[in-house]
């Protein structure tokens, strides 16, 4: 099958230009806190994979629900923000894969230059 450099370009305006930043491969630790349905206060700790200056893409073993609203917690510059989940992946052998959306983005957030 041969395809036109003129439809790769408009594929690429479609589908690979979606993202707000530039996104980093970082390891910054986190802490995510937010209230169970059981209205007890919940907090769970990882590591990130990527950032950029709008959230996330972190590994967990626990299942959480996309649109769940939680405090996030940079552990190495000890500032936090709001936070949306706001994409599910696939569950790989270290936990699931989600996305996180800050809610409030600050571009220092992550303590490093994005």
């Amino acid at each position: 099958m041969t395809v036109k450099l003129r439809e790769l370009k408009e594929a690429g305006v479609r589908y690979g230009e979606k993202r707000r930043g530039r996104r980093m491969n970082s390891r910054v630790p986190i802490r995510l806190e937010w209230e169970g349905a059981d209205a007890k206060r919940r907090t769970i700790e990882a590591i990130t994979r990527t950032v950029n200056p709008y959230g996330c893409l972190v590994f967990l073993t626990e299942t959480l629900e996309l649109e769940q609203r939680l405090a996030l917690v940079n552990m190495a510059t000890q500032t936090s923000n709001a936070a949306i989940i706001v994409w599910k992946g696939n569950q790989q052998p270290e936990g699931w894969e989600y996305g996180f959306e800050l809610v409030a983005p600050d571009m220092e957030f992550w303590g490093i230059e994005l």
